[in-house]
Formats: structure tokens, sequence, C-alpha cells
């Protein structure tokens, strides 16, 4: 993302939050920017997950139920070397924002909390295109979208999704109910990445926590950790079954 669209996203922003008295970007603003002036990670060879969520307005009831069981993603990556988890989200009138790599679950919450979410479209296309320029940088196993909805041109997504399973970076995309546009986009990015598209149910906490436990052990320590986790877990089982079946070699 440029500095000038940043600019332009944040004057946008800045008027929405002014009219209805959410969390104001300048807020947000300054907590990414000291998450990005942070000394390395101390999570040695830390396997890296790009958490992306809708933050729409629909979302609100999922952010919520994501942000209070993201610290056990990185619970259960501990056993295979750490997790590094860099938070994407979009929301409002073309805002669509990165944090730094965090290495620990309680910064990550501390950001998830001053968020809240807003109305406006999808931006699928800008987190996949923000995934593939970010792995130039760092190494990429794997990322999580979260989402219930898709009103963008599945074709491009296609084609960003093709780019990102090139670089053998892995999409578990996890979906709230049955939105068939939605359907259609999660598992053409899953299925092009050599990934999982799954659904939940928000009223059933337990049923995301196993979803991204699984994403969080394959961003850790591969198929060998979701293995691993999937001696406790039908819905891990589940999820490695459904990348075994794509067909690409599982690391």
């Amino acid at each position: 993302m440029t500095d000038k669209t940043d600019k332009a996203i944040s004057r946008t922003a800045a008027t929405s939050a002014a009219a209805t008295g959410r969390s104001a970007p300048g807020e947000i603003d300054r907590f990414l920017g000291a998450a990005k002036q942070l000394a390395p990670l101390a999570t040695g060879q830390a396997g890296r997950l790009v958490f992306a969520l809708d933050a729409t307005m629909s979302r609100q009831p999922s952010w919520d139920l994501a942000c209070s069981l993201q610290s056990r993603m990185f619970e259960v990556a501990a056993a295979s070397g750490g997790l590094a988890v860099q938070l994407v989200y979009f929301r409002g009138i073309a805002e669509c924002r990165s944090s730094g790599w965090l290495g620990e679950p309680q910064r990550l919450t501390g950001l998830m909390s001053r968020i809240s979410c807003e109305g406006g479209q999808t931006q699928i296309a800008r987190v996949l295109r923000h995934i593939r320029d970010e792995a130039r940088a760092v190494p990429i196993r794997a990322f999580v979208f979260v989402g219930d909805a898709m009103e963008e041109d599945v074709d491009t997504l296609a084609a960003l999704a093709g780019e990102l399973g090139l670089r053998g970076i892995r999409g578990f995309l996890f979906q709230e109910g049955h939105e068939p546009a939605a359907s259609t986009a999660f598992a053409t990015i899953a299925r092009l990445t050599g990934g999982v598209h799954a659904r939940f149910d928000v009223s059933a906490p337990g049923s995301l926590l196993d979803l991204l436990r699984g994403a969080a052990a394959y961003a850790s320590g591969g198929r060998e950790a979701m293995v691993r986790l999937a001696g406790t877990s039908p819905a891990v089982k589940g999820l490695l079954s459904a990348m075994d079946a794509s067909g690409r070699p599982t690391r």
C-alpha cells in the first residue's frame, strides 16, 4: 500500500469515525506505527501467518469472537517453534490496513480491541496483493481469511491466489454463513493455494477455534505439526484431509 493511498484512506476513515464515534484512525495509526518500530521478534525461527479479517459492519460478532480466540493460535504453535502473526483487515470506504509482525497474543489483542467494524464492501483482492508483496520481504507459510461475503471479481481473486500458490503460501479461508458468491470465491482461493475452505458458526466458538489452531499449527510447523494436533481435533483432521486432497505437496 503506497503512502499516498494510506493518506487518502486515513482521511476517509477519519470522516467515518467522527460520524460514528467508533475507533479513530489516528489512534490505530499510532498503534500500528509503534508496532512496526519495535525490535525484531524474539520468536527465533517462528512461522509467519497473515491473519486477515473482514471488518465490515456485518462482521462485528465474528470480529469479537476472533479477538477472544486469537491467543490460542500462539499457544498451539509454541511446540513447533512459535508463531509471528500479522493482522490485516479492511472496513469502511477503501480502508485496508496491516500491522507489523506480532509475536505475543497480548499485542495482537491490544490492536484488535482498538478496531470496530464499519460498513463497506469487501477488499479481498487488496488483502491478497498485500500478502504477495509482503512475501517478497519475509517468508510466509500461510494466511487465514475470516469473512462472510465477496463483492469483487472472482477472476481477479483467482489470479492473485494463483500467485500465492506458486509461492507456496497456503490459504485457510474460514467462512461464516453460506453466501453463495463467498463460498465460490473462498473455495477457489483455497484450491489455487493448496489450502482449505471451511465454514464456522459464530454461535459455536469451538468451531472457529479449532480451525484457527489448525492454521496456526501449519504455519509454525507444517504438515507434521497439523498431524500431531489432528490426533486430538477432528476439525484439524478434516483440514489436513482437505489439504492432502488438493494434490499439492504438503510440507
